[in-house]
């Protein structure tokens, strides 16, 4: 269990650096299904795992190279302290099985955003499927 567990940080670790992405969209799912956690305690142990990795990783990268809004982070940093403060209170009561739906429910919707987003782009600038296949 402790090599799956180290492996799945070292996996979650490339998908932050490269897409930006981590606990939300992997780690938590990779808790629930592949350590077999409840999805509190995914939740919980996401929020653990990534502050210190995250907050001094790739975070060093984009600094370096110019790529980091210090005023817009500062602010969204602030507003996440208060919005996970007061998210916590209302997914700690909520049943397990009540959260698990409700996050996989905006995964789908963000799925579709992203989606729909990248379709727009492709046609504004002419490019299509058939192109890039053909």
């Amino acid at each position: 269990m402790t090599v799956v567990t180290l492996l799945l940080g070292l996996a979650v670790g490339v998908l932050v650096g490269l897409l930006g992405i981590g606990g939300g969209v992997v780690l938590v799912p990779a808790l629930v299904y592949v350590l077999h956690f409840d999805q509190h305690m995914a939740q919980g142990t996401s929020l653990f795992i990534l502050l210190p990795p995250v907050g001094v990783g790739a975070l060093r990268e984009y600094w370096k190279q110019g790529q980091v809004d210090l005023r817009a982070g500062l602010l969204c940093a602030l507003g996440m302290l208060l919005g996970a403060y007061a998210g916590s209170f209302v997914a700690l009561p909520l049943p397990s099985r009540m959260l698990k739906g409700l996050f996989g429910c905006f995964l789908m919707l963000t799925a579709v955003l992203l989606w729909t987003k990248s379709r727009a782009e492709a046609s504004s600038t002419g490019i299509n499927s058939e192109q890039h296949h053909g």
